[in-house]
């Protein structure tokens, strides 16, 4: 790891990790993804869990905005508007069982906690349950400090020296979720890594890269992006095939 990068590691983890949680502290680029999940301009069907959350609501827009048939699963349906193509459902991840995720080409996790840390792991130990058997693509909202430092992948982001302890809870929590995940074979699933500065009122510019396993950082020695550039992110993974069985991370240009 560079000067750079190390400098930029120590000034940023903090701010990332809260801002997934919604606290703004605020060379592949994005293309028109033509790699449809469906055939022959059939519409495409996503659930999206947890929609009402600051990432699940900008998730939504953008899957409406692609024209997709969208069911957003919310535990409050007040918290979201109606809208063209948008079904909102009422019912708790841990209330959902197969049939609530029957028929959908793709399902959406964008559940966070910040305080029950246990439920990163469990509320994912129930989705794979019920998952068993469906053939939608299932893409996940994860954390970034799972993120590897290294080619060998012996060190993550949550190991460097400088990362906030603070954070190493929810760090840990979230890589949890993602080892479920690793341990399944009959699930077509993605786990979705944010930028280490993930920031929640930044604009959408379009201008991204979808990343590996690997911690990288764009021209400007930065890990950083937004919500919004994210969700569109997640969009096109949910789109192209090639990603499947895999984390990737996302991260602003």
């Amino acid at each position: 790891m560079n000067y750079s990068r190390r400098k930029f590691v120590q000034t940023t983890a903090l701010l990332g990790f809260a801002g997934v949680f919604g606290f703004n502290f605020a060379n592949a680029t994005n293309t028109d993804a033509n790699h449809n999940l469906n055939k022959k301009g059939a519409t495409m069907k996503i659930a999206i869990l947890a929609a009402s959350g600051r990432v699940g609501k900008l998730i939504t827009d953008e899957a409406l905005a692609k024209g997709y048939a969208v069911s957003a699963f919310v535990r409050d349906n007040k918290k979201l508007s109606p809208k063209p193509n948008l079904t909102i459902i009422q019912k708790d991840i841990f209330s959902l069982n197969a049939s609530d995720l029957q028929g959908f080409d793709v399902v959406i996790d964008c559940f966070g906690e910040w305080k029950q840390l246990d439920l990163h792991k469990k509320h994912i130990e129930h989705l794979v349950k019920i998952l068993k058997g469906n053939k939608a693509k299932f893409l996940v909202v994860g954390g970034a400090g799972s993120l590897y430092m290294d080619k060998s992948h012996t060190t993550q982001l949550i190991d460097t020296p400088n990362f906030p302890d603070e954070y190493k809870p929810l760090a840990n929590a979230q890589t949890e979720g993602l080892k479920v995940l690793r341990g399944v074979s009959d699930i077509n699933w993605v786990f979705v890594s944010p930028p280490a500065e993930f920031v929640a009122d930044a604009p959408k510019t379009g201008k991204y890269k979808i990343i590996g396993e690997e911690f990288e950082v764009n021209d400007k020695g930065e890990s950083k992006g937004s919500y919004a550039d994210y969700a569109s992110a997640m969009i096109e993974i949910a789109e192209n095939p090639k990603y499947s069985k895999q984390r990737v991370g996302v991260i602003g240009l």
